[in-house]
């Protein structure tokens, strides 16, 4: 071990070779008794990286884990995408932010989306919001333990939304166009729906009452 000062420096820097690599760094600090530890800090970190030993990481809120990844994801996310997450968190975290994620149960999950369905939320929704909990979680290495008690919500794909006027108009006259080249047709049943045919397709509006 050594460690030295720079002419006219206070300051005691670290020199010692690793793999045959000349490791060179300031201590920060004045005192040699506390260089002395720090560059033997240095050259263990070292040596535990070179065999593959990482450190485990302090458990975190999930609230700082949300922020870390989130901060991760918005490199390779779509700027839709980030806000899609970002309103998944704000469900998420007023409930269990303040938990550290080693102590996240799957009953508190559980807890989780029947407080959300009782909000009237979607199962749709509850499930991107879990989703979002599982990506955090997987990250931190703490989703393998809940994986097998945690349940999506049971939710139908093949259920669209009512369309507003504007919607309405602007399919409708998108419609148009085909309306001498190809067979179509339009009708209002019950009052309530509108359907139309053209290119093989039906598409049904839904009206509001």
């Amino acid at each position: 071990m050594a460690v030295f000062r720079y002419k006219g420096s206070k300051v005691w820097t670290m020199d010692f070779l690793f793999h045959g690599q000349r490791i060179r760094e300031s201590t920060g600090t004045r005192s040699k008794t506390l260089a002395l530890k720090i560059e033997d800090k240095r050259r263990r970190s070292l040596e535990e990286g070179a065999a593959g030993i990482r450190k485990q990481r302090q458990p975190l809120l999930l609230s700082v884990a949300a922020d870390e990844w989130l901060d991760m994801k918005k490199a390779t996310l779509a700027p839709r995408s980030v806000k899609i997450e970002q309103a998944n968190l704000a469900h998420l975290l007023p409930e269990l932010g303040r938990k550290l994620i080693c102590d996240i149960e799957a009953r508190e999950i559980a807890r989780y989306q029947q407080a959300r369905l009782d909000e009237d939320a979607s199962p749709k929704t509850v499930n991107l919001e879990v989703g979002t909990l599982r990506a955090i979680l997987k990250r931190s290495g703490q989703w393998a333990r809940l994986q097998p008690e945690v349940k999506m919500l049971p939710a139908r794909d093949d259920v669209g939304r009512a369309i507003t006027p504007e919607e309405e108009t602007a399919l409708l006259q998108a419609c148009s166009q085909w309306f001498h080249s190809s067979p179509w047709r339009l009708r209002r049943a019950q009052g309530t729906e509108q359907s139309a045919h053209f290119y093989g397709a039906t598409w049904i509006l839904r009206i509001a009452a």
